[in-house]
């Protein structure tokens, strides 16, 4: 199997995992060959024993880091990817939303963060905040346009969601940063002038069809005379 169809059949295998939306208790972990359900406990089941023994946990298991679900959360841990890609998924809103269209929600969230393709953890971790805050504030929009929404609702849904896209544009500002883009380039020049003579650095207009060129052209010129070794002139 090569990497690709690894990545869709695991991606698919997760979007199934979740078929039943952010309510729906525990999780999957993927592998190549499937998922594996992860069911919640009673809470009963989960208090701690005088006989119970610690148990390891590998933090650089070579099962765990084959990289197949990088597209998706930037980590060469799987692990990771896959608790990313849910953590992404149950933030969306899809409460009275029937089967079909839950689905296309996981799967958008899905090809979303493939499409923002992090390279990284920290990436991943901005990338699926980023998806979350703008379904957040698509939600408080809508629900602003609702025809019975009274007019204490309909401003704090706007307050909420003008909020949530300062939140959105301040992530999406940090990923650029993280990324290299947006850096201001700055270059700095050093133009020499001998004593007892002044330079002027820029553009000097000059009469159309004059000079070499004609029209404008930029001229470093001494206005007083300059030594014979001067390279102002």
């Amino acid at each position: 199997m090569d990497r690709s169809s690894g990545n869709c059949l695991a991606a698919s295998t997760l979007l199934a995992s979740l078929a039943n939306g952010p309510d729906s208790q525990g999780g999957c972990l993927l592998d190549q060959d499937g998922y594996h359900r992860i069911e919640d406990e009673p809470l009963a089941s989960k208090q701690t024993t005088a006989e119970a023994q610690p148990k390891t946990l590998a933090a650089n298991d070579p099962d765990d880091r084959k990289a197949q679900l990088k597209n998706i959360g930037g980590s060469q841990s799987d692990h990771w990817n896959n608790t990313l890609a849910n953590q992404a998924m149950h933030a969306l809103w899809m409460k009275n939303s029937d089967q079909e269209t839950r689905d296309k929600l996981l799967s958008a969230t899905l090809a979303a963060l493939v499409g923002i393709a992090p390279k990284d953890e920290l990436e991943g971790m901005m990338a699926a905040q980023l998806i979350a805050a703008h379904n957040a504030a698509m939600e408080c929009y809508r629900r602003a346009m609702i025809d019975e929404q009274t007019f204490e609702g309909r401003r704090e849904n706007l307050a909420q969601a003008n909020k949530l896209s300062r939140t959105y544009a301040t992530l999406l500002e940090a990923l650029n940063r993280h990324r290299g883009k947006g850096q201001q380039k700055v270059t700095v020049e050093h133009v020499h002038v001998h004593a007892g003579g002044q330079a002027v650095v820029g553009v000097v207009a000059t009469p159309a069809g004059q000079g070499p060129g004609g029209g404008d052209q930029a001229k470093i010129r001494g206005t007083t005379p300059c030594k014979a070794d001067c390279p102002c002139t």
